[in-house]
């Protein structure tokens, strides 16, 4: 059946659970479609979110502070970690997740895992030139600098402009470049 076709009969089965408990399994995004009752059941989110975790921008908001539903989205896609509730936005479970899988995460998350050794290293890993959101302290700590730098060819000057002007100097970064 065309996509075309499968999102007109969403939209008529918007109050249908039974239709999106199958259809998610194998067309996740659909769930957009479904009535607020029905993206606010655990059992159809988790399967949409398994097959794709994009599907969680249609969750609803309790489903987006669930953090098994968030844990399943973001090892589907890292990204998805972008519709965290605010409260598991400081969750390090969850953004750890999220950035072993997308660095690019960091942005999200919060003031305190931006903050934390271990979550930027892992974010600067997958996504060097995230290091600029990571707090001022860590962008002055020689070793996630060297992670940074060691894991990009192209954006190297542009990490560069992120880290502390002093480490900038620093004779071990420069041989980096």
């Amino acid at each position: 059946m065309p996509i075309a076709k499968e999102v007109l009969e969403a939209q008529e089965k918007k109050d249908d659970l039974e239709f999106f408990k199958e259809r998610v399994k194998t067309m996740p995004l659909l769930i957009e479609w479904a009535n607020d009752e029905i993206r606010n059941n655990k059992e159809v989110v988790l399967s949409a979110v398994k097959v794709d975790g994009g599907a969680l921008e249609f969750a609803s908001d309790k489903l987006k502070d669930d953090k098994d539903v968030l844990v399943t989205a973001v090892s589907q896609a890292g990204w998805t970690g972008c519709y965290a509730s605010e409260r598991l936005k400081d969750d390090k479970d969850v953004i750890k997740t999220a950035v072993e899988h997308d660095g690019q995460i960091l942005y999200f998350a919060s003031e305190r895992l931006r903050d934390d050794e271990e979550i930027v290293k892992i974010a600067v890993t997958n996504k060097p030139l995230i290091i600029k959101y990571a707090s001022l302290r860590l962008r002055k700590d020689k070793e996630i600098a060297k992670l940074a730098l060691s894991n990009t060819t192209s954006e190297k000057k542009n990490v560069l402009a992120f880290i502390d002007t002093d480490l900038q100097k620093d004779e071990e970064i420069l041989n980096l470049l």
